[in-house]
């Protein structure tokens, strides 16, 4: 099972340590797209932590449930306005199951990466795809992994460098793997927090999809629907469940 890094603390903060995605010019073009993706039916967020994205998906009257690892990340979800409408089920999401099929399952924002060795987002694929109604959609957002943007023999690349905050990754290209590192000053004191992540290229989750029985049906380079192309940084995928031959 996946190692919960999210704590009291981390939960707590979280608006205040990654505000950029909490903009309403990051959530709402999110947020667009999921619902028009779903059209009405049950959606299903792996990792629905604080309920960024799930809160507002509910408030447009979609039924929407969610799996999260964190106790305190859904305990923030919980101290909301209308979170008691949104299901949610402590888990790891590669594994958990929630009951009945949804006609979109949405995974956002780099958490593929939390699982940390291939045979787990594979699982979560699996997980993903067994929920899904027929002709059901997988969508997902990640980034692309950073090899072209490393110095030539370095192993440290720093992601966010600015006075309350610098973030650095420290990677091995052979296995995927890394290290975040994150260095806040949050209210005059220091905070450090660290987490393990697995990168993954999109062939490598187009082949994840294959074996879970879905098919790559959009990819773009993000809620806007950009272009996706060599020079995206992350990319939005949708994969679909398909539906049986009439």
């Amino acid at each position: 099972m996946a190692e919960n890094y999210f704590d009291e603390w981390i939960a707590e903060h979280c608006e205040q340590l990654w505000p950029e995605v909490f903009d309403p010019a990051v959530v709402e073009p999110a947020v667009a797209f999921l619902a028009d993706i779903a059209s009405g039916g049950p959606v299903l967020e792996l990792g629905i932590g604080t309920g960024r994205l799930a809160l507002p998906l509910s408030n447009r009257g979609l039924r929407v449930c969610g799996i999260d690892l964190s106790p305190a990340m859904i305990g923030e979800l919980r101290a909301k306005p209308r979170s008691k409408a949104i299901e949610v089920t402590v888990g790891d999401f590669a594994t958990t199951r929630v009951e009945g099929l949804f006609r979109l399952v949405y995974l956002v924002r780099n958490t593929i990466m939390n699982l940390t060795t291939q045979d787990a987002q594979v699982q979560c694929f699996s997980n993903a795809a067994a929920h899904l109604e027929p002709g059901g959609w997988f969508v997902l957002e990640v980034a692309i992994p950073p090899w072209q943007r490393l110095p030539p023999g370095e192993s440290l690349l720093a992601f966010d460098v600015i006075p309350s905050h610098i973030g650095v990754d420290e990677i091995d290209v052979a296995t995927q793997n890394s290290w975040s590192h994150h260095f806040w000053l949050v209210e005059g004191e220091a905070k450090k927090f660290s987490a393990p992540f697995r990168y993954v290229w999109p062939a490598e989750l187009d082949l994840m999809a294959r074996l879970a029985g879905m098919k790559l049906c959009q990819r773009w380079s993000d809620w806007n629907r950009q272009p996706f192309s060599s020079q995206s940084h992350s990319h939005v995928s949708v994969w679909q469940k398909p539906a049986p031959e009439p």
